[in-house]
């Protein structure tokens, strides 16, 4: 099976959540009107797209409706799709690595999937033939540097590690050394995704960066936080808050299979301005990769 057959595949739930709901509107209406546009507010709100999102999309809808003196339902539904695909589509989901070493620092909160995504970026990377370091940052749980020892094995790449409550920003100077020394094409740091203290956050992840541009100076750098599709406008608080404390290039979107909640990425990527770069629909290594904005909307509209 091919990766947009998993991807379609995967977003079954979310799929079936949102064209039914949408679905359901357009067939109870034959006039494009005032009432019609406010029922299909009400149904993206409750497909996961929030309250903001969703009334850009209906006024843009609107806008587009007008303009281009549309009456049929039917038509409606094909402009909903453009409207939708549009704000994916708008922001740029490359990922900019083009120094050797670059640097992909990955951050969010613990429990979303982090560690994981960040041994299956790994691999990603590797089957691309690149050298891959990992930095195990997440100095705080024990269970975490673990965790990431075990994917540098089965992912056959090197790993910079240190004690538990050890300083991250160490780490992380060790493994920029490693990085220069070993001639590595791609340094991975998992950092400690703890939410409760903003301002401890905020000084640990300026700590890290200071390092990293002091000893990287002219490294590409991504900095990714991983969110759990399946806590839905959840994850969309979570993007908030850590862009208050970080400088966020890009969105890991983990657990998209499973989960009727896919609708969020329409939503984080418009209200925070931060585009998709990777997501998950599955619990294999392959599982994860590079976000297609454009392969994303149709395996998710298909049904509308």
């Amino acid at each position: 099976m091919g990766f947009f057959d998993k991807l379609k595949q995967g977003l079954g739930k979310t799929r079936e959540s949102f064209s039914d709901k949408v679905n359901n509107v357009f067939s109870a209406f034959v006039k494009v009107d005032e009432e019609f546009f406010e029922e299909l507010l009400e149904a993206l709100i409750m497909a996961d797209l929030g309250v903001e999102t969703s009334t850009f999309v209906i006024d843009r809808l609107r806008e587009n409706v007008k303009k281009k003196r549309i009456t049929d339902v039917e038509e409606v539904k094909e402009e909903l799709k453009l409207v939708l695909s549009e704000i994916l589509t708008e922001q740029d989901t490359t990922m900019h690595l083009t120094t050797n070493p670059s640097v992909i620092l990955v951050i969010g909160v613990n429990g979303v999937g982090k560690t994981t995504s960040i041994g299956k970026m790994a691999s990603h990377y590797k089957s691309q033939g690149k050298k891959v370091l990992l930095a195990a940052a997440d100095t705080f749980r024990a269970a975490a540097i673990e965790q990431l020892d075990a994917w540098a094995k089965r992912t056959d790449c090197d790993i910079i590690k240190n004690q538990e409550n050890s300083d991250p920003a160490s780490v992380v100077f060790d493994a920029c050394r490693a990085a220069k020394a070993r001639n590595t094409d791609i340094l991975i740091c998992d950092t400690a995704g703890r939410l409760h203290n903003k301002v401890n956050l905020m000084a640990e992840l300026n700590k890290i960066n200071r390092v990293i541009e002091k000893e990287l100076p002219d490294a590409d750098k991504e900095i990714l936080i991983v969110l759990d599709a399946s806590t839905g406008q959840n994850a969309v608080s979570q993007a908030k808050l850590f862009s208050e404390v970080a400088d966020i290039t890009g969105i890991v979107l983990t657990k998209l299979d499973g989960t009727a909640k896919g609708g969020i990425v329409v939503s984080i990527t418009k209200e925070q301005n931060i585009p998709v770069k990777f997501i998950g629909v599955g619990e294999s290594v392959e599982d994860l990769q590079l976000f297609n904005a454009e392969n994303f909307s149709k395996a998710l509209f298909s049904d509308i």
